[in-house]
């Protein structure tokens, strides 16, 4: 495979959170062979400390332990980032996590500990990066949704509730930081394969049924996803705002 190189993107200060593993992993690592100063938030210490110091060849890479279900934490995680790096030009709200559960057994505080993995944080995350772009006038806000829901899939109703939620905060941000030149859009990935997904969900049979659903035969990884990501985030994505951006192999 060959892919673009954005020259907007070198030099650019971008924020990644869940940055340490799956599709935030590459998404990091795909910002840092572009030449962008990367700083990503994660709750996994021991993986985000490796692949800062893996990256650290590339450039600037900063990587910050932060649960970010904690609102206070993620502010603090988020200044620091910003004073290592500069304010950002590029926000891209990754982190997440797909677990399996039935309607009948969530509870309230279930509810809200699903809805702070997946997707409090990224509010609280905007907030804390829109001033810096407001004073630079212009940056790019990419959150990361799911077709899981476009699809009605079942098994993981709280999930799939805070990942369509993710859709109107996107064209809410959008239609109030646009004047600021501020562009903001959902990725919208398929099922991609990442170790999670191979290691509990992929099973031959899975894939199969997976791959009749899909218009194209080859299964999705997590580079497909990067490679959205970086488009939207460079100056090539300068009109592209308030959207989804479909990686899913034409399953919907």
């Amino acid at each position: 495979m060959e892919f673009a190189v954005y020259p907007s993107l070198k030099n650019a200060a971008v924020f990644v959170t869940g940055g340490a593993s799956g599709i935030g992993e590459v998404i990091v690592r795909a910002f840092a062979d572009q030449g962008s100063r990367v700083g990503f938030l994660d709750i996994d210490t021991e993986r985000g400390r490796a692949l800062a110091a893996e990256l650290a060849t590339h450039g600037e890479v900063h990587f910050e332990a932060c649960d970010l279900r904690d609102i206070d934490a993620l502010k603090q995680g988020f200044a620091r980032l910003e004073a290592a790096l500069g304010p950002a030009a590029v926000l891209v709200n990754n982190a997440a996590r797909d677990d399996r559960h039935g309607w009948e057994s969530v509870t309230p505080d279930y509810w809200d500990e699903r809805i702070a993995t997946n997707l409090k944080h990224m509010f609280f995350a905007t907030q804390a990066v829109a001033p810096g772009m407001i004073a630079a006038g212009k940056g790019s806000i990419v959150n990361m949704g799911s077709n899981s829901w476009w699809e009605s899939a079942g098994g993981m109703p709280v999930y799939t509730t805070a990942k369509a939620a993710v859709h109107g905060m996107t064209r809410s941000f959008a239609r109030d930081l646009g004047p600021h030149r501020i562009r903001v859009n959902t990725v919208v990935p398929g099922w991609i394969m990442t170790e999670r997904q191979k290691a509990l969900w992929a099973t031959p049979e899975a894939l199969e049924r997976h791959r009749q659903n899909q218009c194209l035969p080859d299964l999705i990884e997590p580079v497909h996803v990067a490679r959205m990501v970086l488009f939207l985030a460079s100056d090539d994505a300068l009109m592209c705002t308030a959207n989804n951006f479909f990686v899913e192999a034409g399953s919907v």
